[in-house]
């Protein structure tokens, strides 16, 4: 079929020469708008503005976008996070075949992004992204080469952030504040400190992945893809079973108002550091926490790299900033060596 409509987009797939072009037409909102852009397509291929070399396949760079798409979906567990970058991606290269996007053409995006006072940390992750996308447009022999690959795509410097972690004062006052309509933030707080549980696999979390009497929490689906049991402590064990006294759905956290998970925490979180006068901190400084805290307690750095589901042991050292304390105690055995 030459016209095809998936959702709201429309796709026209044009066969020439014995060669096949399939591209999607945003512009289009019915029928009558893809057929004649397909008319234009058609014209433009005819006229020699578009290339009909025999061992090339015209991709457009929107078409990788909806295969990278669909890679995420399966791949990917926040792979909707992403969807933001790829709209950003598919607004700039537009309907280029994908052989004509150039490392030039790259760095020309970055200097967009730039102008628009995008931070180096989030340019470079759409670089990665970009990467990623053509990296599955070689696998599908649709390109030879990956521009981003180029000697001229070299990482934006980013900025060095000062590490955060919780204090043991700091938790304190946090704990204080969780009460009245702010008390069911207490249990969640507990379950990062004690756990390092990402917060969308705690708030995900289902009473079927929980067992009480074994004292584990089964992770099926983590970000690296793989499935894994993390311990529950004394403390968070106290914690898991005052919810299940008084359980509401079958997610562990409820929202009694809704009667099903909490979706977002931000605000709440913000506010309880606010009233506790903490500054400079989010929730995932909870897990960097108690990473920190493992690592400081002499815990085997392979230990801790399977508790926070890191493929890498390289990923796991970046949670493992020495507390000064320990640093100190480095030095001073330096001094008492001989």
């Amino acid at each position: 079929m030459p016209i095809r409509q998936r959702g709201d987009n429309w796709y026209i797939d044009v066969t020439i020469k014995g060669h096949r072009y399939r591209q999607s037409v945003p512009e289009a909102t019915c029928r009558k708008d893809a057929e004649k852009a397909e008319v234009r397509f058609k014209s433009d291929l005819l006229q020699g503005k578009y290339d009909l070399l025999e061992d090339k396949e015209y991709i457009t760079f929107q078409l990788l976008a909806d295969k990278y798409e669909e890679y995420s979906k399966i791949n990917n567990l926040g792979y909707k996070k992403y969807l933001s970058t790829i709209k950003h991606l598919r607004e700039f290269f537009g309907n280029r075949n994908i052989n004509d996007i150039t490392p030039f053409l790259i760095e020309k995006y970055r200097i967009e992004r730039k102008s628009f006072d995008i931070a180096n940390t989030t340019v470079n992750r759409e670089i990665n992204i970009l990467r990623k996308m053509f990296s599955i447009a070689v696998d599908n022999d649709w390109i030879e080469e990956n521009p981003c690959l180029s000697k001229q795509i070299k990482p934006l410097r980013e900025k060095n952030i000062k590490d955060r972690f919780l204090s043991a004062k700091e938790e304190t006052s946090l704990f204080e504040k969780c009460k009245e309509e702010y008390e069911y933030m207490r249990p969640i707080i507990v379950c990062a400190l004690n756990t390092a549980i990402r917060k969308s696999n705690i708030l995900g979390l289902k009473w079927d992945s929980v067992n009480l009497k074994l004292k584990y929490i089964h992770l099926l689906e983590t970000k690296n893809g793989k499935s894994t049991k993390i311990p529950i402590n004394n403390k968070l064990l106290a914690e898991l079973k005052l919810l299940e006294k008084n359980k509401l759905s079958e997610y562990v956290f409820t929202n009694p108002l809704t009667k099903t998970r909490y979706y977002d925490i931000l605000k709440a979180f913000k506010y309880l550091c606010s009233e506790a006068n903490i500054d400079g901190l989010v929730f995932h400084d909870l897990r960097h926490t108690a990473a920190t805290r493992m690592v400081s307690a002499g815990i085997d750095l392979v230990v801790v790299q399977d508790i926070l589901c890191h493929s890498e042991i390289k990923t796991t050292m970046r949670y493992s900033h020495p507390v000064p304390k320990r640093k100190l105690e480095a030095i001073e055995a330096l001094g008492n060596y001989v």
